[in-house]
Order: structure tokens, then sequence, then C-alpha cells
């Protein structure tokens, strides 16, 4: 892919010397849904698959950014002191952005570069092709500028970006899973403290199968910030009498015994799923590391029925997918993953029958919902890096 990267740079820009290819992968989140900005626990992992970035300084303030999965865009060009969230930049408005926040915050990118871009992640598939590529601009700006900046402190200014730059007020999950992968591993994030610790995910005998429904997710921003604020007013009527900061710090006990303080039966079903889907991570994370995958499995489908009958954010094709998985005979644990509304769902498999569930799902989903799902067999690399 490196040499590809450089090829396709050279077709545009020409040759170039100092030419440096990077690499930032997508995420898929196995656990702890919709919990990071409820105070919770996340069990993401970084993929083997995601955007690919070469890139060239230049002596003056042009900057220039192409992207082979959206060539009709062609070449954007901006300078680098006028750093504005431009609709008709499209793609580039997340790199533009990752850059106006570091300025902020001191480091200074004082030159432009030319850049070409390759992403191997589905779009809108949920498996965050933009903090993928903010991560991989963070980290490009932090070597080639030597800021010498942590890697926790590049995850958070790519959150910030996304959030103050984009508009979208997402958690820090997809940023840290990102830019703090680990192959072989997930990582469990408490995203109140940003305490972590990785877990190595062992997979000899299963498979890790990622379903793209292909239904854009038009409704998840806009159902994010409803379910955001739904929790939010639950968690001010526990305060009444809880003094507690997050809906991450219940137990399932002290829920039950205090739910009576939400006005609102939706809100009460919002927060129990927040609080369950906390718990149920952190009894993931123990199955796994006492190599129970079956448990983890069964953690998973629940996870699936809380996030379709409390939370409401699954819709036919998510659920007809993790339905398909569930009657199969490989399927160890299914669910949805990301936001809902549409994206993908994630499935252990065991690895013998692992194309047989691909045929049999994939058949099915066909026939129920009239078009295809895509299917990806992943595996778990790295964070973001040079290449």
């Amino acid at each position: 892919m490196k040499a590809n990267m450089i090829k396709m740079f050279n077709e545009i820009y020409g040759e170039n010397e100092n030419l440096r290819v990077f690499f930032s992968p997508g995420r898929v989140n196995l656990i702890g849904e919709h919990t990071d900005y409820n105070g919770g626990n996340v069990f993401p992992c970084a993929l083997s698959f995601g955007t690919y970035g070469a890139i060239a300084l230049r002596d003056d303030k042009t900057v220039r950014m192409y992207s082979d999965n959206f060539k009709d865009l062609g070449i954007i060009t901006f300078n680098i002191d006028e750093l504005v969230n431009d609709e008709k930049h499209d793609w580039a408005n997340y790199p533009k952005g990752v850059i106006d926040i570091m300025r902020k915050h001191g480091y200074n990118v004082e030159s432009g570069f030319d850049m070409v871009v390759f992403g191997n992640i589905p779009n809108g598939a949920g498996l965050s092709s933009s903090a993928s590529i903010e991560l991989l601009m963070a980290v490009i700006a932090n070597d080639l500028f030597n800021f010498n900046l942590d890697r926790v402190e590049l995850v958070k200014y790519c959150q910030e970006a996304e959030n103050k730059f984009i508009g979208v007020n997402c958690g820090i999950m997809d940023q840290f899973a990102i830019g703090m992968g680990k192959e072989n591993s997930a990582i469990l994030l408490d995203c109140n403290t940003l305490n972590y610790s990785y877990s190595p995910v062992d997979l000899k005998e299963e498979v890790i199968i990622i379903a793209n429904t292909n239904k854009r997710r038009g409704l998840a921003d806009s159902k994010y910030n409803e379910r955001r604020s739904e929790c939010e007013k639950a968690l001010e009527e526990l305060q009444t009498k809880l003094n507690i900061k997050s809906l991450g710090e219940l137990t399932e006990e002290e829920f039950e015994n205090n739910k009576d303080l939400i006005k609102d039966e939706i809100r009460v079903k919002r927060a129990r799923h927040a609080v369950y889907e906390n718990q149920r991570t952190l009894k993931a994370v123990k199955a796994l590391e006492n190599n129970d995958i079956q448990t983890f499995g069964k953690l998973m489908n629940e996870s699936h029925t809380s996030l379709r009958d409390d939370y409401e954010v699954t819709g036919k094709e998510l659920d007809t997918l993790v339905e398909l998985a569930w009657k199969h005979e490989g399927t160890i644990g299914a669910r949805m993953t990301g936001a809902g509304f549409g994206g993908c769902t994630v499935s252990i498999v065991k690895r013998s029958l692992g194309e047989d569930f691909i045929n049999t799902v994939s058949k099915g989903y066909k026939e129920i919902i009239g078009y295809d799902a895509d299917f990806y067999v992943a595996n778990i690399g790295n964070g973001t890096r040079e290449i």
C-alpha cells in the first residue's frame, strides 16, 4: 500500500524526495455502546483497515489535499492561515479542524503541504472514518513539526476538533481507540477518567466479522443528540437524591432502587441501558480475561437487546443482521456497533464456520431487506503510525 500511495502522490503532484507515508486505522467497539458520554466504560479495538496518507511539506502557506475516495472533488486547496469549516471542502474539513485546534493550543503548523489520502473504511458505516483521518493528520503534524506531544493529548485535540470545528458532539472513544490501538488487544477505557488498560483478544478458534447494513445513517446525528439529552435529564433527576456525576457510576442495584426518581418511562429506559451496558462491559472484559468467550458472546447479545428495546437505536436493518447471526450455529455473540440506525454489526464467529456465516447471513439479509450487506473479517491492529 505504501508503494501505491507514493505512486498516487507522484501522479498528482510530481515526485518529491521528502515524501512520507502514514496509516490510521478504523475502529470497532466490541461492547459498551452509548456509554461513553454517560461516563461509562467502552471496549473498542483498532482495525487492520483504515486511512492512508502520503505527505510532503511545502515552503509556502498553501495546502493541497486530494482523496482517492472523492475523486470528483479534485484537489482541495486552502491557506494554512485561513482555517474555516467550508462545506465545499467536504472531507478536508476534518484534517483542517485538527490543525486549527493544534494551533489554538500553541502548536503551530506553520507551513503548507501536499497530501493524498486513501481510505478503505466503508464511508458512513460507523467504523469511524472521520476519527481515522483526524488522527492521521494529528500524528503527521506531530511528527513533521516535532511537537513531541503525548498520544493521549493528540487524541483529545482530535475530539475537540470534531466537537468545535466540525460541530459533532461526540465522546472520546473513537479517537482514543484509533490513536491508542494495539495489535490483538482491545482497550477498556473509562470515559470519565480516561483510565485505560489493554486486554488481549486472543481469538484462535474464532474470528470477528463486521457486517455493514449499507443503510446510510440519516437519523443517527439527530437521534444521538436526543438520546444524550434524555440521559442528561435522567441524571439530573437521580441527582436530586444521589451524589453522582454520571450514570456510569451506578450499579444495577443502585439504579433499580432509585429509578422512581426519574419521572418519565422513556428516560427510565434510556438510563437503564446506560447503567446496565456499562456493567455488561466490565463483565465482558472479565470473561475475556478468563478465556470465557461464551459469556462474552452472551453479553454481546444482551447488549443488542438493550440497544433495541431500551435505547431504541437499532432499526430493521441492524436487527435483521443480528437476528440472522443469532440463528447461525457458528455465532458466539452478535450486536450492533456504533451510533445505530444503520451502520454495522459485529459478530464473534467460530473460525471454521466463518465463510458459511457470511454466505447464510448475506442471503437472508438480501431476501428480507432487498439489497446486499457487506462483510469484513476484521483483524485487530495497531494505532495511527508512519509506515
